[in-house]
């Protein structure tokens, strides 16, 4: 006999999309977990039975925009076959992501993980596994580069990738400052021009 319960009030998906925006505007120590409850139409034990407490619904959050920044901005460093215009269609894709709100956000990571990395250990080892993970990528990404002689003799794939995702950070915290998106699509510009010699268009 199959047991009957209460049917699940709420989305998951929909609830933790919810909590990701809040904490991506607001970071975890600026939101309580009332605010948690009424972005998304849950009540706090709903909330701990469904996601854990704060900081792990934080956490899950993070790794969904770690995702997200995934299938759009990473994907497209394999589109071009210039790493200067693969790099600029990167930064591109990830302004995008950091203007997906009426107030921009910047990066949920790079913009509420770093402040909360100080005193909380599980943040701050998330937080340096997603810098590493993007040296990765973009070392990768670079060593391909190198392959195919696009890269001057000498360069280090590894710290060129480390001042890549540099760059990334600053354009994350322009744009959670207040800078256009115009004028930070032009900051990309000229520093990948800056960095290859050339504007990749």
């Amino acid at each position: 006999m199959t047991a009957r319960g209460r049917p699940r009030q709420y989305d998951a998906d929909k609830a933790l999309e919810a909590a990701m925006r809040l904490f991506w505007s607001q970071g975890l120590t600026g939101t309580s977990l009332d605010e948690l409850a009424a972005a998304t139409g849950m009540n706090r034990p709903s909330l701990y039975n469904a996601f854990g407490n704060k900081q792990a619904i934080y956490r899950r959050a993070l790794q969904r925009f770690v995702d997200r920044m995934g299938e759009a901005p990473v994907s497209r460093l394999d589109r071009r076959a210039d790493i200067a215009a693969a790099l600029l269609d990167f930064y591109y894709a990830a302004l995008d992501i950091y203007f997906d709100a009426p107030q921009p956000n910047g990066c949920f990571v790079f913009c509420t993980a770093a402040p909360e990395a100080v005193s909380h250990p599980e943040i701050r080892a998330d937080l340096r596994a997603v810098i590493r993970q993007v040296d990765g990528i973009l070392e990768g990404r670079l060593h391909r580069a190198e392959a195919e002689g696009q890269l001057a003799a000498g360069t280090s794939p590894r710290t060129l990738a480390a001042m890549s995702q540099a760059l990334l950070h600053s354009l994350a915290i322009r744009a959670r400052a207040g800078e256009s998106r115009r004028g930070l699509r032009r900051f990309a510009r000229e520093s990948v021009a800056a960095l290859f010699g050339r504007a990749g268009a």
